[in-house]
């Protein structure tokens, strides 16, 4: 019987696979691989057709089946699986290191580079030989024997920690609940949210009353609106403490042994390559040149942000002891206050906002303005299966032709990985046969499922989650380049690849296009142009703490991979010293944010989460021309698709950035959206 994971089909037949075809097809393509590099290692005079593109056939094929593996570990979590990738990440990661450490290919790609009909390949061609003799590189194929395999062992371990690190945080997610049978005992939360958490008890046995989870769509509401201080302290303590040696599930799950080792092998790897420390080792990969340059970047966005941020919540202390004489503002109060602050001040909530944000009318909204923005069309395609019956498939087309496809999954639901996030499915890519493979995503959320008979009602915060997602899914999509490596997502710069999706958020803010993505859903009556008005109005509101808070994240993550220097270091004291210079409020003693930072530990932003800043200033910056020529102007539409969207990884970052702007990225348009003004620093 052939296995379906092995199968060139465009769509994953996920009908037919079962998790006894996991290991079978990763052992198959290793096993194929494998042969293919020693026939390549024998070639006398490499070029791309006899020699990088069987390369990127073989890697294609690797990566058709593990991107699905990869999706069911993250949407479709269970203990059989769990042991299963965690076999495959190991051999994986060890053919990875295996390749990368292969000083054969790495002459032959050498040899390729040099040759006379480089000159001749196309940008994409080019930056791929560039971008695979960087890798070697980085992956230690000029180290000693004896320090090759320590590397090999270093990377072979450090997967293995990664993954036990995210399921820790998935099992101490999962693993509090708190049930009510009354609803009096929740005071304050709005009708939406208690009917949620009401299907929560249903669907785990009871047979009535409510049940609290950490899963954010549950966990939100409760710190938002609960009128019981000591059940949001509760509350708050228990996600504070996920995975974390204190709290209410107190070492059950924690990984607090797991940082200091995955720190202590990074800083190990980063020294066998040359590299001073993890961050420096982290900036070969980036648009950012140097340590100092990300740091100083940093630090500029919190001068300019702290003293308005500390103003901000100054204003909410104040507020809170005005209206409920509370003495201090505990971390478990700061969203529950600033809710009613931001009520208080300008007649709006995320409650009253969700009735005109249902889930298919912004779905079909975003559909809209990205086809005025980009001249594409999407629509839901009838496929016979997908993986979940929360999930659907949806196809681009441009100028009458599909060009991509992406499978949504929205809401919420046991074993599923918190978040949410944009991965590759298939890769644009033209194939040795001459056929092009379209390109694919997957598209994934946590948002409040639909409760009964009532479609998903989002929050304005969801909304622009979700377009974030879609930015990063378009460009993955519309990339019309074709060679793997430099192609969509592949190849771009970590601190550039948020620039798409934070770009396209832009527009759940515009007048313009709010009426697209909004309707009451059950009337179909437009936002009151009242409402509106407010949100506006809103949009700035604790702007500065916000700021800060993605900078205390961004800071500690850099600091800590830069300073790090074994067993002794402090890690919260570090944490402690970024919270003096950039926070607001210190949360309690028993706060555990590293326990449970996946980005850093358990997925790419090592030393990286500065990105989300970095690539901000840039989508913010590229949005302004927007602002300056209309938001849906086509023509501009056009050259955002053209010189960002459609270039993938085969351009150089800033040159790309340039092309559409036609000057230098400024700061000036990211404290301005964030209202944010130098003088009130």
């Amino acid at each position: 019987m052939s296995n379906p994971l092995l199968q060139s089909s465009q769509l994953p037949d996920f009908a037919a696979i079962k998790l006894e075809h996991f290991e079978p097809a990763i052992t198959s393509l290793l096993a194929e691989s494998r042969d293919l590099v020693k026939r390549l290692e024998q070639v006398d005079a490499p070029d791309w057709h006899n020699f990088a593109l069987p390369l990127e056939e073989a890697n294609d094929r690797i990566s058709n089946a593990w991107s699905v593996i990869s999706h069911y570990n993250g949407v479709l979590n269970s203990d059989a699986l769990r042991d299963i990738y965690q076999r495959l990440v190991a051999e994986l990661t060890a053919f990875q290191t295996e390749f990368g450490q292969n000083e054969a290919l790495f002459k032959a790609y050498e040899a390729l580079a040099q040759s006379e009909a480089f000159e001749q390949y196309s940008e994409a061609q080019k930056t791929a030989v560039e971008h695979a003799l960087r890798d070697f590189k980085l992956a230690g194929v000029a180290l000693p024997p004896a320090e090759k395999q320590r590397f090999a062992d270093i990377k072979k371990r450090l997967s293995e920690l990664s993954t036990r690190f995210s399921e820790n945080v998935l099992d101490a997610t999962q693993g509090w609940t708190k049930y009510f049978e009354d609803a009096d005992a929740l005071p304050g939360v709005p009708e939406s949210a208690l009917s949620l958490l009401a299907q929560q008890a249903k669907q785990q046995g009871k047979e009535s009353g409510y049940l609290i989870t950490l899963d954010f769509p549950s966990y939100l509401p409760i710190l938002m609106y609960c009128e019981n201080r000591a059940l949001r302290e509760e509350v708050y303590e228990a996600f504070a403490t996920r995975a974390s040696d204190v709290g209410p599930n107190a070492g059950k799950w924690d990984n607090t042994p797991l940082i200091t080792e995955i720190l202590t092998l990074r800083q190990e790897l980063s020294s066998l390559l040359g590299f001073a420390n993890y961050a420096e080792r982290s900036l070969a990969t980036k648009m950012a040149d140097t340590v100092d340059e990300v740091v100083e970047f940093l630090d500029d966005l919190a001068n300019k942000s702290v003293v308005m941020a500390r103003n901000e919540f100054a204003e909410l202390e104040a507020f809170a002891r005005e209206l409920d004489g509370l003495e201090s503002l505990e971390s478990w109060d700061v969203t529950y206050y600033a809710e009613k602050l931001k009520q208080r001040d300008f007649s709006i909530s995320q409650e009253e906002l969700k009735p005109y944000f249902p889930a298919p009318k912004v779905i079909e909204g975003m559909f809209t303005i990205v086809s005025r923005l980009f001249g594409i069309e999407v629509k839901e395609a009838a496929v016979q299966n997908v993986y979940h019956e929360d999930a659907c498939y949806y196809e681009i087309f441009r100028e009458g032709e599909v060009i991509a496809g992406f499978y949504l999954d929205m809401y919420a639901r046991k074993d599923k990985r918190g978040g949410a996030w944009m991965a590759d499915c298939r890769t644009k890519r033209c194939r040795a046969d001459g056929q092009a493979q379209l390109p694919i995503a997957f598209l994934t959320c946590n948002f409040t499922p639909p409760v009964g008979e009532q479609p998903s009602l989002l929050t304005h915060n969801e909304v622009t989650t979700l377009f974030h997602e879609f930015g990063h899914g378009l460009h993955h999509m519309l990339t019309r380049v074709e060679v793997a490596d430099v192609s969509g997502i592949a190849g771009v710069p970590w601190d550039v690849v948020e620039l798409p999706s934070q770009f396209l958020e832009n527009w759940c803010w515009e007048p313009e296009a709010i009426p697209l993505i909004s309707a009451h859903y059950e009337t179909g009556a437009p936002l009151p142009t009242e409402m509106l008005d407010k949100m506006l109005a809103a949009k700035h509101f604790q702007s500065a703490m916000m700021m800060v808070r993605q900078l205390e994240f961004a800071t500690f993550d850099f600091l800590l991979h830069r300073d790090f220097d074994g067993d002794d270091f402090d890690i919260q004291a570090l944490l402690d010293r970024v919270r003096d210079k950039v926070s607001v409020k210190k949360p309690p003693a028993y706060s555990r944010v590293p326990q449970s930072f996946s980005h850093i530990f358990a997925g790419g932003y090592a030393a990286g989460y500065y990105s989300y800043k970095w690539a901000e200033v840039l989508a913010a910056d590229a949005f302004s021309r927007f602002e300056e020529e209309g938001i849906f102007d086509q023509q501009t539409g056009e050259d955002f698709r053209r010189e960002i969207l459609e270039v993938g990884g085969s351009r150089d970052a800033h040159a790309m950035f340039v092309a559409f702007r036609g000057r230098e990225p400024s700061v000036e348009a990211l404290l301005r959206h964030s209202g944010i003004t130098v003088e009130a620093a």
